[in-house]
């Protein structure tokens, strides 16, 4: 397969990935929704032209051209203007809560979203927030604990032939080196090790680990080759080597020279694959995962300054920082080409890195939809609320209830926050552009 054709095929799965995450999350708002009785006509992927649909119950089903997102249609989402607060005639929340009515027949008046009860419009709300965090949720625990964390794995991938004056340099032998120990000792590259000197041996950290340990002396190394398990003998030898620090930077004296340390060598290097994480872990990492997201949602603004910086080069581009559907792409493109043909990022890595891509795409819809304004399901939600905490003062003061939160009277606020999302999407993606990561 070509390199190009692997780019694209990885960017169409990212887009296949991302409409299904969306269509998952309408369908969390939908189900509820149509449950409560609640009328809705359209549930569509896409945005654009129609390209296929079928009707069913009262709702049309399809897919439309741009693959953008999607929406479920509820009818009644916005309530009648109270008689003593009257719209303007012509003005927008005006058409609004006419658009969100009109559909609506004189016997259908009790199927609209607003007459819901606080707790039902909450469900019908908070149905796509939550089915984005279950998404979330389940696509990094399998990426963790069922495919695994790139590494480098306890297969070998290459065997040195000989102990040269400088093995950190990947020199050529010469015929005064001498044999390395992992030649004398039979092993070939693909040999997966099982034990060292009895240790068991799951990824490479344990195999340097078991090395250290095990000094000069012969030790019994057990290894899967073909399917069949077999038992060498090495013999590591000491020789002189870089001593690394935490974060692999190698560590210097006072002096500025890199400090060396006699360790055994045994001439073996390892095949990059995937660790699985382990299972007491994995809820750990996805919650810290969860935790940074929700973190992240309070520096947008701040992500979006360094972002813009990074563009016109006045600053490097943070790793870690905001990125639009276009660098995500590039980055799940880039994967898929680099093990296209003989390259060299095997399956498992492209797997878990896709896998981690749509599952931190599907927290940071969870997480930003919690903000409280509309046109996010945050801004439904926090009207809920509202309208909930309203009618509990109002009882339990012995007051008349005060009615339906006037969600519509937000759409001018809404209308802002809208653009401000355009403008934010335009900046990064413009800056994945010029900038990529």
């Amino acid at each position: 397969m070509s390199a190009t054709l692997a780019y694209a095929l990885g960017v169409l799965a990212l887009v296949v990935g991302i409409a299904l995450s969306v269509a998952l999350h309408e369908l969390g708002h939908m189900l509820p929704a149509k449950a409560f009785g609640v009328k809705v006509p359209e549930y569509f992927i896409g945005f654009g032209p129609r390209l296929w649909s079928f009707r069913r119950g009262g709702t049309e089903y399809g897919v439309k051209a741009i693959w953008l997102g999607g929406y479920v249609r509820l009818l009644g989402m916005l309530p009648p203007a109270r008689p003593d607060r009257p719209d303007k005639p012509g003005s927008m929340v005006a058409e609004a809560r006419e658009e969100s009515l009109t559909e609506l027949g004189p016997d259908e008046q009790h199927r609209a979203f607003y007459r819901l009860s606080v707790p039902r419009k909450l469900i019908v709300m908070a149905g796509g927030i939550l089915t984005n965090l279950v998404l979330g949720v389940l696509l990094l625990a399998v990426a963790l604990g069922v495919v695994g964390q790139p590494g480098y794995t306890a297969t070998v991938a290459t065997v040195t032939t000989c102990v040269s004056a400088d093995v950190e340099s990947a020199v050529e032998c010469t015929d005064t080196d001498p044999v390395s120990p992992a030649q004398a000792a039979g092993f070939e590259p693909g040999d997966r090790l099982l034990t060292w000197a009895g240790a068991p041996l799951a990824t490479w950290e344990d195999v340097q680990a078991a090395i250290l340990a095990s000094g000069t002396g012969p030790r019994e190394v057990v290894v899967e080759r073909d399917g069949q398990q077999l038992t060498l003998t090495v013999s590591a030898v000491e020789i002189e080597r870089t001593v690394y620090d935490e974060a692999g930077h190698p560590v210097t004296a006072e002096d500025g020279t890199v400090v060396t340390r006699l360790r055994p060598y045994v001439g073996l290097s390892p095949t990059l694959g995937t660790v699985r994480v382990p299972a007491g872990e994995v809820a750990g990492q996805v919650a810290l995962a969860v935790s940074k997201t929700l973190g992240a949602i309070v520096t947008i603004p701040a992500g979006l300054y360094h972002a813009v910086l990074a563009g016109v080069g006045a600053e490097e581009r943070n790793p870690e920082g905001l990125i639009s559907l276009v660098g995500v792409g590039r980055i799940a493109g880039e994967v898929s080409a680099a093990g296209a043909g003989t390259g060299h990022i095997p399956f498992s890595v492209r797997l878990f890195t896709m896998l981690s891509l749509l599952g931190s795409l599907n927290l940071a819809l969870f997480a930003f939809n919690l903000v409280p304004l509309l046109p996010l399901d945050g801004g439904h939600v926090a009207g809920a609320c509202w309208e909930g905490l309203r009618r509990t003062w109002a009882r339990a003061s012995g007051r008349a209830d005060p009615g339906y939160a006037d969600t519509a009277r937000m759409l001018p606020v809404g209308q802002v926050v809208f653009g401000l999302l355009i403008v934010m999407a335009v900046l990064l993606i413009w800056v994945d552009l010029v900038a990529p990561l």
